[in-house]
């Protein structure tokens, strides 16, 4: 992808993201767990805003080609899995992990792996992208 338009592609997935939380909000009601359908909700708005931020700040980061395309790809993947995976949980009343959100509900072992697996590793692409911003910051354009 052309690196001067990874900031725009960025933002426009950030439209979209924060379009599906609020779309999400619509189906709370008809969830397995609905206060897990909130979070899930939550996740999409605030993340949304998280790739939209991101992406109007690209062209002052400070980071090299390899860097920024990983950052590119973990902010991408981490944000929209964080939306994957409290809504699987909260079509499946699932997401045991997530104890708070899903309160006494726990789905299959496999429905519980597979969040297990989503949680974790956004996480980690999550801590590793904003890692990179803060160095990518850390020194002015």
């Amino acid at each position: 992808m052309d690196p001067d338009i990874r900031g725009h592609r960025l933002i426009q997935a950030g439209a979209f993201l924060f379009l599906l939380g609020l779309l999400i909000g619509f189906v709370i009601p008809a969830t397995t767990n609905p206060r897990m359908a909130l979070s899930s909700h939550l996740e999409g708005v605030m993340n949304g805003m998280l790739l939209m931020v991101l992406g109007l700040l690209w062209d002052r980061l400070r980071l090299g080609e390899g860097a920024l395309h990983a950052l590119f790809a973990l902010a991408v993947f981490g944000t929209f899995a964080n939306v994957v995976a409290t809504l699987l949980a909260a079509v499946w009343g699932a997401g045991a992990a997530m104890p708070i959100a899903a309160g006494s509900f726990e789905g299959s072992p496999l429905q519980e792996a597979v969040i297990m697996i989503l949680l974790g590793t956004l996480s980690l692409a999550m801590v590793a992208a904003l890692v990179l911003v803060l160095l990518g910051l850390r020194r002015p354009s």
